[in-house]
């Protein structure tokens, strides 16, 4: 019989699509005391007992749930994995409700984002890029983004889109939101925050090509 452990486990191997050996440490045995060992006793049972899936091309191995259809070899894996790093971070940044892996909103030709998060009472839409994009493929993504605010669909305030990459692109478009880049969730953050104030309620001064504007992460 599965445990709620087990259930929560499986629960995340299917959202994020793959999940490696330390993330699902971190994210349920960091209770324990040993939680890799733990960790360790309890995929082995799932996998023993065909509850999960695994693959031995990547070190450490990697962990599929019993409902996710990918090859386990497949490219897609250190996208999914590079997702599964963003949701860590962010947990550790502060209040995260929300977490949508790769939302659907529409068919082909509709916004794609890699996440939709709601992090301090604040909506983003993430891009994870790892892979490098030039300057025109990333202004028609924008693009996208625009045409999904125009299309009222979205819940308003429309959410902040925010583009994680060693790239930095020029937008070269008029936005109806703010559109952040960094290298990653905790230099995100960093960059709002001023370094004489240490209390996030505060609102946050942030430069953009517009001019100064203010977003408050509460």
């Amino acid at each position: 019989m599965l445990t709620k452990r087990d259930k929560a486990i499986i629960k995340d191997l299917n959202r994020f699509r793959v999940m490696d050996r330390d993330s699902i440490a971190e994210l349920h045995f960091s209770n324990v005391k040993n939680p890799k060992d733990s960790t360790n006793h309890v995929l082995l049972r799932l996998l023993r007992d065909g509850e999960i899936q695994r693959s031995k091309s990547f070190i450490p191995f990697v962990y599929f749930g019993p409902n996710v259809n990918i090859k386990q070899n497949s490219a897609k894996i250190g996208h999914f994995l590079a997702i599964l790093e963003t949701y860590k971070e962010i947990r550790r940044q502060g209040k995260l409700t929300t977490f949508l892996v790769e939302p659907k909103y529409g068919g082909k030709g509709t916004v794609e984002p890699d996440i939709f998060c709601t992090f301090r009472d604040t909506h983003f839409f993430i891009e994870v890029q790892r892979t490098l994009y030039s300057e025109k493929q990333m202004n028609e993504k924008i693009h996208r983004y625009v045409d999904f605010f125009h299309s009222g669909v979205m819940i308003k305030p429309f959410p902040h889109i925010l583009i994680l990459s060693e790239q930095r692109y020029v937008i070269e478009i008029d936005l109806p939101f703010k559109v952040f880049q960094a290298q990653s969730f905790t230099e995100f953050i960093r960059s709002l925050k001023p370094k004489e104030e240490q209390d996030y309620s505060v609102p946050l001064k942030v430069q953009s090509n517009n001019g100064v504007f203010k977003l408050t992460l509460k």
